[in-house]
């Protein structure tokens, strides 16, 4: 059994800065692509980044150059650097396990889910 857990999430004020967290324990088969969703209250659940196991990454237009992913092989654990963050940023945040077909990420695992509050 696989699990995720995210942590670092919080509130923040606009303008501010956040790094989240995943750790992944159990049977994990190989190294596998991971990336990071996130869901506000209303909207539809958006797939904000996601990393190669080699480290190459792509993001939603929304976070491109305020938001980093990154991952450490050898400790099982991606991150999620988040700078200049907006209200609109607002949401849990929550990491994956996946791969890719037909140049798309695709998740099968995933955690419960960090809370990520940005206000003044």
């Amino acid at each position: 059994q696989v699990q995720l857990v995210e942590s670092g999430g919080g509130l923040v004020q606009p303008g501010g800065s956040l790094r989240l967290s995943c750790a992944v324990s159990g049977s994990i088969q190989g190294i596998n692509a991971m990336g990071w969703y996130r869901q506000a209250p209303g909207k539809q659940r958006e797939l904000v980044a996601h990393i190669t196991t080699g480290g190459s990454a792509k993001y939603v237009d929304s976070v491109k150059g305020r938001f980093t992913i990154s991952r450490d092989n050898a400790k099982n654990t991606v991150y999620l650097q988040m700078n200049s963050l907006k209200p609109e940023d607002t949401a849990v945040y929550s990491c994956s396990l996946g791969y890719y077909y037909d140049s798309y990420y695709h998740e099968y695992e995933w955690g419960q889910g960090t809370q990520v509050t940005v206000s003044s």
